[in-house]
Formats: structure tokens, sequence, C-alpha cells
């Protein structure tokens, strides 16, 4: 069967119907005025097909036979496009199949189906079939063509439309429109000599389906759930669940992540390594299996290959210039970052050279040091990299781990290490004024030392940072504390630094930022990002789609915040976190990243703590407050993300909220509706495994649980992603200030190394952190993971309302909500216009739209990187 990208059938109704969307709010497609229930014509006219301009209109009209019996003529709106950007041959052969078959009976067939039963029958009534054929004239632009139905005068309303794909290669069917405000939502690939189903684009829940249809609506179901058995095709629509038992393979072996999430089965063989039963991994050439309507479309495709391409392209010189430098090169990473604003008029030769280079970072300055200074390390807590700092709670803080098996866990700061830097408080009024707070690394790297301080060039601690919040509201660091593991719980190895008096304390202060640097760097990618966002929420898109229906309101609002995280998360499989992939290479926890993202789960995730403002109260950066806005009172009150994300977790809720509560009038309408109560459970279930049976997860018995619930996760895949995501390069991607990799651990007195480091403290420096080649593949790989595509539809988008045209305080809701992310992005304007709000320096990565490219802003509608 063939599995090809060759044609795309578009949007049949056009720019004129989505403005007339727009413009008739209170159109009810429930009461279809030209019902064919209503018509009383002519004579029947042929069945036929025309290709159609760009202003046509879908229309209907009924005739009536000779002997006076009615039937309908149903006219709907097709347009096709040929995919673009398939190769040169490929292209060729593909379009001769389409559009020159060698049979030429080769069609799409299509039939309506009626919401109505057929008299004393459990048998919806159909209409003709229609054939479609497609244009042996078909060119690259768009083809709109007009089919028309036959149907019977007492037909009803249709309900559904089947097609089959009478060609040899795959198309994709964007929408079918009849009489204008009937619409048939597809968007999807329909695979050779297959049928498929398309319901009409309008919401029900499971009781309310029309009698026609509702056979047909659990039927679709069953076949998105598959039998879990068999190897998946490309061209297959089969969402399952599987381990992530497929990261390694016979040469870099990786064991199962247990416990873990559950991702998307793709059915490859198992082989056995290292006496273990894994996943065989796919072949270079060959793409992990997502479901064929979860792929990447071309525009966005094209945009990643660039990227891919580039980043090439920028790591050649960087290479060569670390094999013939050696450690020594990682400085002279500014020469390959552009210079900003440089005229291509005056400097077609600096032009040239500078396409190989990077764009610079938002925290690059040729006029800054190399060194990450105290008061940039606090804005990043409080704005770049939000997720990890909480308040300090107890001093000093308190390890949760075992001393048996790590050796004394007690902290080694005590009073003296920061009574003078707190502005004359004691540390107890300190506490009692919320002026101290700590990015707390201890427990999450201290169980994995031993194992990644054997690897090459990998050298880490288990680092404890306390910060006091100024006068001035800022942050700045007081103390760091470096651990390493020693076995014996009788001893400890702890190292305090604190800020430097001189010059060999302030390069011992500087690599101390380094390994917290590094240390956030892991956690940020493996927990707060990879953790929370991809791997926890593609289960539930998993259970979305095999237990609510497209017709599913949850479904329907759900869907744009679904597009594109099955594939990218594919794609991690395949390159980012799998064995020896980017992220390993990238980080210093190496081989043992995934390991410690499965730790994390097992020790720290809760679904009920990912709501934003209980993710807040839990770091205990905020307090509950009903005289707020939000209901919390924050304790930072110069806390960008925290403060702008309150903005965008408000109007999230308040949509949800109205959303909810048209469709679910009391909490029997939630407990009752069996697609949704099915898909809270096998997201539990089945997509957590291993805390199935924990006493956190929130109910979903009422309306308030169910707006809960799906604020939590719209928030997630949106705001929280923007925050997580598209700020890597522009605040991570200077490497010397943010090294995501250490290799060297800080000499003590008695080292032999120590001498060296006191002799030339700088070489020191650079021979600890990544080499020039490690920083260069770091910023191109986040680079492409920063980066806006052409495709991205933004947060308070949502251009296809045709759901909802009949219940106008929906589609209020979400114009409500569009021009509330609008108001949004002006505050954000405005705040970071505010001089007396230190910690913003311009804080983009809330606002909710963006240009194309690593911009550090925009909020796009789903995991799309």
């Amino acid at each position: 069967m063939a599995c090809m990208k060759t044609v795309m059938v578009t949007n049949i109704g056009g720019n004129a119907i989505i403005m007339q969307k727009k413009l008739n709010l209170n159109r009810q497609v429930g009461s279809f005025r030209h019902s064919v229930e209503e018509q009383r014509f002519g004579s029947v006219v042929k069945l036929g097909m025309r290709k159609k301009g760009k202003q046509s209109s879908a229309k209907m009209v009924a005739t009536t036979d000779a002997q006076n019996s009615t039937t309908v003529k149903l006219s709907a709106l097709v347009s096709v496009r040929s995919n673009k950007v398939l190769g040169g041959n490929e292209m060729v052969n593909n379009l001769l199949t389409i559009f020159y078959p060698q049979n030429d009976t080769k069609t799409l067939v299509l039939q309506l189906v009626s919401t109505k039963l057929l008299p004393g029958r459990m048998e919806a009534k159909l209409s003709k079939e229609t054939v479609l054929k497609l244009s042996k004239e078909q060119k690259f632009g768009d083809e709109r063509y007009e089919v028309e139905f036959i149907v019977d005068s007492d037909f009803g309303t249709p309900g559904a439309v089947t097609v089959v794909n009478g060609y040899d290669n795959e198309l994709f069917l964007e929408n079918i429109t009849i009489a204008q405000n009937l619409h048939f939502a597809s968007k999807s690939w329909l695979q050779p000599n297959h049928k498929r189903i398309f319901f009409l684009d309008k919401a029900y829940l499971p009781s309310e389906t029309p009698i026609g249809v509702k056979e047909m609506r659990e039927k679709e179901l069953m076949e998105l759930r598959g039998d879990g058995k068999g190897r998946r095709m490309p061209c297959d629509r089969i969402y399952d669940y599987d381990l992530y038992n497929d990261l390694g393979d016979s040469n870099s072996h990786r064991p199962t992540l247990n416990p873990y999430p559950t991702r998307c089965r793709t059915g490859r063989p198992l082989t056995t390594t290292n006496d273990a039963k894994v996943e065989s991994r796919p072949s270079e050439s060959e793409l992990i299996y997502v479901p064929r309507d979860e792929e990447l479309n071309d525009i966005k495709q094209e945009a990643m290959d660039k990227g891919k391409f580039m980043a090439v392209l920028q790591n050649i010189v960087p290479a060569l210039t670390d094999k013939i430098m050696d450690s020594q090169a990682l400085f002279n990473i500014d020469y390959f970052i552009k210079e900003s604003g440089q005229s291509i008029l005056f400097n077609l030769g600096g032009a040239a050279q500078d396409f190989f280079k990077f764009d610079p970072p938002k925290v690059f300055s040729r006029k800054r040091s190399h060194f990450l200074q105290d008061d940039e390390f606090g804005r990043q807590v409080l704005a770049e990299f939000p997720l990890s700092i909480e308040r300090l709670k107890v001093f000093p803080p308190v390890s949760k781990l075992d001393p048996s098996k790590y050796g004394s866990v007690e902290s080694a700061l005590k009073e003296e290490h920061i009574i003078g830097q707190i502005e004359g408080m004691s540390i107890q009024q300190a506490l009692e004024e919320n002026k101290l707070f700590t990015l707390d690394y201890h427990d999450f790297y201290l169980p994995f030392l031993d194992r990644i301080n054997g690897l090459e060039d990998r050298k880490a601690y288990a680092t404890t940072t306390i910060l006091f919040l100024t006068k001035m509201g800022t942050l700045k660091p007081i103390v760091i504390q470096l651990a390493l593991p020693t076995g014996n719980p009788n001893t400890s190895s702890k190292k305090v630094l604190t800020p430097p008096t001189d010059a060999t304390t302030n390069w011992l202060w500087q690599l101390g930022k380094a390994h917290v640097c590094s240390n956030d760097a892991g956690v940020h990618t493996l927990v707060h990002h990879w953790l929370r966002i991809h791997a926890c929420m593609e289960p539930l898109i998993i259970a979305a789609h095999r237990q609510l229906s497209v017709m599913h309101p949850i479904f329907k609002l759900l869907h744009p915040h679904m597009r594109y995280t099955l594939k990218t998360n594919a794609i991690a499989r395949q390159t980012l976190i799998n064995a020896e992939g980017t992220i390993e290479t990238d980080h210093t926890p190496g081989r043992y990243c995934m390991q410690m993202s499965s730790a994390a789960y097992e020790d720290w995730w809760r679904f009920d703590m990912e709501g934003f403002p209980d993710d807040l109260i839990r770091r205990g950066l905020a307090v509950p407050d009903a005289t707020q806005p939000h209901g919390i009172r924050l304790l930072i009150e110069d806390y960008p993300y925290a403060a702008d994300g309150l903005l965008i977790w408000s109007s999230i809720k308040k949509l949800v909220q109205t959303y909810v509560n048209y469709y679910y009038k009391n909490s029997n309408a939630v407990s009752s509706d069996i697609e949704l109560q099915s898909w809270y459970a096998e997201f539990i279930n089945l997509g957590h495994p291993d805390h199935k049976n924990a006493s956190w997860w929130p109910n979903l018995a009422n309306p308030e649980d169910l707006t809960s619930v799906l604020t939590t996760v719209i928030w997630l895949v949106t705001a929280q992603h923007a925050v997580l995501n598209f700020g890597q390069y522009p605040y991570g991607g200077y490497v010397p200030i943010r090294p995501p990799i250490m290799r060297k651990l800080i000499p003590k007195e008695e080292d032999p190394e120590y001498s060296d480091f006191v002799r030339d403290p700088e070489r020191y420096f650079i021979s600890s952190v990544p080499s020039l080649f490690q920083a260069s593949k770091f910023m191109a790989v986040i680079n492409i993971g920063s980066a806006h595509s052409p495709d991205e539809e933004y947060i308070g988008e949502r251009n296809d309302l045709s759901s909802w045209l009949g219940e106008p305080e929906i589609i209020d809701a979400f114009n409500e909500f569009s021009i509330e992310m609008k108001s949004i992005e002006i505050e954000i304007k405005r705040r970071n216009a505010d001089p007396e709000l230190r910690n913003r320096c311009a804080y983009e990565l809330l606002v909710p739209s963006s240009e194309c490219g690593a911009t550090g802003r925009g909020v796009p509608n789903s995991v799309t990187a």
C-alpha cells in the first residue's frame, strides 16, 4: 500500500465562508432551513462533477420525477492541491499516477449519511454514491470542484459523509461543505482503497449523538484503538501505548524506563540487549511511527530540514578549531556569533561569512564578561529558567535521601556562611519575611554522581544555592554548597562557596556558579521540559484519540492543543533522548539522563500539582489570597514568569469554564459521559500505570473538576511549554555563562591540579566548561528547538469555528479569549517598559505572538518543538 504524500484537498468554503461564519453567529446547523425534508421541486438531475473557480459556493437544488416522488440534489465544494515539497522524480511519478491513472475508473466515492434511520431498520439513510474524478489538468495551484449528492426528500439532516479513495496514492481531505452551513471537518489523510467516515462538524455529547451516526461514532473509535498487535505502518491511524523501551540498541544499551509515562506504540520487533527485551531501533532512513495525521505538514518539515542543514554548516569550523586549539578554544565562540546590526549593503564579504554564524542570543553582548554575574544569575532564576526556584522554609536545607546509601546528607551550610549577606537580618527573620530562596538539586543529582563522575569528560556536584531577596526586589546568590557522595554514613564531602573576596575566590565562585548552571540545565531539560510536558502529556493525547470522538466537545476544545506533539516526541526518541542522542551528549549526566528523569517522575511528579497556582504554592512562591485577582499572592512581586503567567492562566480558565458549563449543566452530565470518563481513566491507568493507584489524582465528578483538569492541560502545552522551550537559545545559548556540561570538579588544595588552577585560573575554568565544538553543537540544537516555524498557530488563534456555528455563546467566548491575548501582549509590553521592574529586562517568553525563528517570545497552541 502506498503511503506517500501526494494530493491535498483543502478548505472548500474559502475566506468568504469563514467571514460568513463570523458574521452569522446565530445560524443554527440544526435548523438547516434548506433541509431536504422541506424541498418540493422538479425532475431528477443527473449526478455530476464540475470544476469551480474560487468564487464558487455550495448550493442545493431539489427536483421531482414524472411519478412525483421527490428527490433532492445537494452541492458540495471540494478543493484539491498537490503537495509541493516532494522530490523531483517522486513528484512527477506521483502526479502521473494520480492525474493520469492507467485505470481511468479511479475516483473518490462520496456518500452522505443521514442522522435518521431507515424506517423499521437500525441502519442510517444513505444518499446515492457520488463520484469525484480529479482533473487531468491539475497543477500546483488550488482546483475547486463541486460534487452533487442525490438524496430522498425525507433524508433528514446529513450527519456524516463516507469517502473511499480509489486512487493509488493517499490524499489529504481538508473539508467538505454543503449549502455553506453544513461542514464535514476532516483534515485527514485518505489511504488508497480505504473507506473513511467524516462527521458533521458539530459538537455532540455521546448521549446526544444523532441516532443515524451513533454506531459509526463508536466504530470510528474502535478503529483508532487498533488491536495492540503487529507493527504499525506509516499510513496507519492507530493510537496505542507502550513503554520507553526503545532508547538504546545492542551497541548502546539503555534500560527500559520504569517508572515512566507511556508513549505511542510502534510495534517494532523486540530484541535482546544485555539480557533484556527492548524494542529494536529504527534504521537511519526509517521514521519512528506516529499515526499518519500526526506527521508534520510540509511547511513545518521544510523549516526543520533547513534548520538541520544550517546546524551542520555552523559546526564545521568550530569542530576544526577545537581539534587545533584543544580545550582552550571555548571563548572563541564569540567569533561564531554574528555582529548584531551589521549592514549587508556595506559588508558583502562579512555577510557571506556571517551566513555560517549563529544569531546572537539575547544574553550575549561583546561588551559583557564571559562570566555569569551575580545579578544576572538572580534574574535568570526569576525570569528565564524560573521553574526550579523555591522558597527556603528551614535553614539549613534538609535532604530526603537515605544516609545509609549516600553518606551523611546533613547540610554543610552554617549561619556564618550567610549572616553577612542578608542586610543585617537574622536568619530566622529572613525566613519569616520570605527573603531566602533556593535552587536545590542535591537530592536529584546525588544518587547518580558516582556514575556520572565515572564518565569521561563529565563531572558534577549535587548543588544547593541560597539566594537573598534584596530591598530592590532582585535576587542575589549568597552561598553555594557542592556535595559529592561518599558511601559512608559517617562522612560527607561538601564544599561551601561564598561570594568572592579576592582573585582566587572569584574564580572559585565562577566555577561554583557554572556547576549550578549545569545542574539547572539538566533539570530544566530532563524534568521541567521533557518529562512534565512532552512525556506526561503524550498519553493524554493518545487517550483523547482513543476515547473521545471527533464529535465530542472536549475533543474539539483540545484538538488544536494536541497538534504535532506525538511527532515531536517521536523525533525526540529518535535523535534527542535516545542513547548517544543530543540530550546525552550535550548535558553533564550523559548516559544517565533518562534514568534521572525517571527518578524525578517516581519521586516528585504529581498531576494535581501541575496547575499553575498549585505549582507556585507548592514551591512557596505564592500563598492563597482571595483578595487578589488570581486568588494567590506572589511573594516576589517582580517575578516575571509568574506575573505574566497568571494573566494567561486566568484567561484560559475563564474560557474553559464557559465552555464546560455550556455542555455540562450538572455533575451527572460529567459522571455519565462515557467517553469523557473513559478518556480520563485511560490517561491515568494506561498512560501513567506506575502512578495509577496514587491518591493525589484529581476527581472528575463535576464541571468544576473538568474545568480544572482541562485548564491545567491547556496551560501546560501552551504557556508552560513556551517558557521552557522558546527561551532555550535566547537565554541559554551563550555557553560560557550557562554551560550545560562540566568536565572538571573544583580542585581541592591537596589536589595536584590545585597549583595549575592557582597559576592560571582562567585556563582551568575554560578546561572545565564545554569545548568549542561541544558549545557550537549545543547552540545549534537549541537554536532549532527554540525556533518558531512559519505555520505556527498561537494561543488565542482559532480560525475554524464551524463546529459552533449554532452556539454563539461559545464563539463569543473564543473571540473574547483572542481579545484578551492581545491585551496581555500590550500589558507585558507596558511592564517591560517599567524601570521599577528590574528583573524583567524585556521579558517576552509569555508574549502570545511571535515571528518566525528563535525570538524568545510567542505561545503556540501546542507542543511544537
